[in-house]
């Protein structure tokens, strides 16, 4: 059995039978990515993908424990192995030299679910795990959500500022390409949602937010549907990430037909 390198999008799909969150991490093969195979395990690392340095895994743990050793190698410390959460508990206990360092739930879909007749569905907590900060106040008048120009992204700052500080995705970041909002009657921003380190063949929904006193009326669900819809016509599939312990928000994203992997993610000690 030999260890390889793969070299573009299209190897890295085959040798990993076209594993979403490994197509993913390959973010096109761009510069300074790099993947290998060894037997059916697969390995990419990918830097500055939603702000880490991530090396994405898929395989057997006997051929995985191998070629993640190669891979670290070769990338560097600094990239965190993930996968899914059971193989990584394996890898961790059969490589001394990894600790793990947390989990989250990759949700991903190929067809959002229609619209519920009648259902508000909020989308209010944002994918990274905002806090909670709903409001029973009057419905908001919102236009339709719609794409942003980029003069209106210090509006979409400033609304993440308070709404979603911890949003991985804000505006002037590398790989955070587009931002679609809500407004009210009188043009205030009331939810926003990007497409950020979108992969040729998987879009990556981010940095969904609701404005506080906003929330309770479905508008982040709105939001999200409208840039979802557009990431799956741009790049035939959409995931995203959100925090294992935000129930509420994987249920809105399973209501628009995302499914649900568990992820774990270790780290090189010291």
């Amino acid at each position: 059995m030999r260890l390889s390198p793969l070299t573009s999008e299209a190897a890295v799909a085959a040798a990993s039978r076209d594993d979403d969150l490994v197509v993913w991490a390959a973010q096109g093969m761009r510069p300074g990515v790099r993947a290998w195979a060894y037997g059916e395990a697969v390995a990419v690392a990918s830097p500055a993908a939603a702000r880490r340095d991530r090396l994405a895994v898929t395989g057997e743990p006997a051929q995985v424990v191998p070629l993640l050793r190669h891979a670290l190698t070769e990338a560097g410390p600094s990239f965190r192995p993930l996968g899914e959460a059971a193989l990584m508990e394996e890898v961790v206990r059969a490589t001394p030299e990894l600790e793990p360092v947390g989990h989250f739930t990759w949700m991903v879909t190929e067809k959002l679910a229609p619209p519920r007749a009648g259902a508000p569905g909020l989308a209010d907590r944002a994918p990274e795990g905002a806090p909670d900060g709903s409001s029973a106040g009057a419905r908001p008048v919102a236009t339709e959500a719609a794409w942003l120009e980029p003069a209106e992204e210090r509006e979409v700052a400033a609304l993440l500022a308070t709404a979603h500080p911890r949003s991985y995705a804000v505006p002037g970041l590398p790989g955070v390409r587009r931002w679609a909002g809500i407004r009210d009657g009188a043009r205030a921003l009331l939810a926003v949602a990007a497409d950020a380190w979108s992969a040729p063949s998987v879009g990556l929904l981010a940095g969904v937010a609701t404005a506080v006193p906003a929330r309770g009326h479905g508008l982040g669900e709105r939001v999200c549907r409208f840039t979802a819809s557009a990431l799956l016509d741009a790049h035939g599939r959409v995931a995203l990430m959100v925090d294992d312990w935000n129930g509420p928000a994987i249920a809105v994203y399973e209501r628009l037909g995302f499914t649900r992997r568990g992820l774990g993610v270790a780290a090189v000690r010291g």
